[in-house]
């Protein structure tokens, strides 16, 4: 056979040997071991809120876009002012949304233009600590003319993410127990290291002392809030962590 012949025969086939390994690589990595077991871990922790957040909105009207906003801006300035004076911080004091809209009545069957309306979300934080002020706080903003939406004890962004860490490193740990009982079980032991983490979650929700319910906003209401924080003792919060972990099973 011609020398010229046998070089090309030795090349394609070392080619096509070279594309099987390639071949078989690639199915291994699109196609891992079915010998893998996936284990959901969670976990619960019970926590205390060390936050308290009142929430108001203050609501203005008129007949431009500029005296709805002057008038929102000047209710404002008095709710700092008046929260200032009372030892509150300027931090503490954060707006959520601000929202101005045309404002339009159905009335006789047909739209009627009125002006314009402008929202403003504000929420005053303080530690769980000072609940006491919290009663100065809803008079400092419904003496200024904004509106007690809803009050709070929640966790700090500080404490939320302690206790995402803990939450998932306990749900981590749950699911390493449960996958090491399982695979002794079937007389089988479990990779070190995982091949994949996933659907990994915190939750928890804030608990909700007061709410406005809605209907007519008199001077009352206020005090049906004060009333219902009067003495309140945070108590403990439920935070879930929750984590899904496949292991190769030996």
């Amino acid at each position: 056979m011609d020398k010229s012949i046998k070089i090309t025969l030795i090349v394609c086939v070392a080619a096509l040997l070279a594309i099987s390994i390639l071949g078989i690589g690639f199915y291994k990595l699109v196609n891992p071991s079915k010998d893998v077991i996936s284990i959901d871990g969670s976990s619960v922790i019970k926590v205390t809120p060390d936050l308290v957040t009142i929430n108001f909105n203050i609501e203005t009207s008129g007949s431009d876009v500029k005296t709805a906003k002057d008038a929102n801006s000047a209710i404002l300035e008095e709710l700092v002012t008046n929260l200032v004076v009372l030892g509150f911080d300027r931090e503490d004091i954060k707006t959520q949304s601000i929202n101005i809209y045309p404002w339009t009545e159905w009335i006789n069957g047909r739209s009627v233009d009125k002006g314009y309306k402008a929202s403003h979300q504000v929420t005053v934080e303080l530690n769980t600590s000072d609940a006491s002020k919290i009663a100065d706080a809803i008079d400092a903003g419904v003496d200024a003319g904004a509106l007690l939406s809803y009050i709070n004890f929640e966790l700090s962004n500080t404490k939320q993410n302690e206790y995402k860490a803990q939450a998932l490193k306990q749900a981590g740990e749950d699911a390493r127990t449960k996958a090491l009982a399982i695979a002794e079980g079937l007389g089988m032991r479990i990779s070190s290291k995982p091949v994949s983490v996933s659907t990994s979650s915190f939750d928890y929700s804030p608990w909700n002392v007061y709410s406005y319910a809605g209907g007519t906003r008199d001077v009352a209401y206020a005090e049906d809030a004060k009333l219902a924080v009067t003495n309140i003792v945070p108590g403990e919060q439920t935070v879930y962590g929750n984590i899904q972990v496949t292991y190769k099973l030996y």
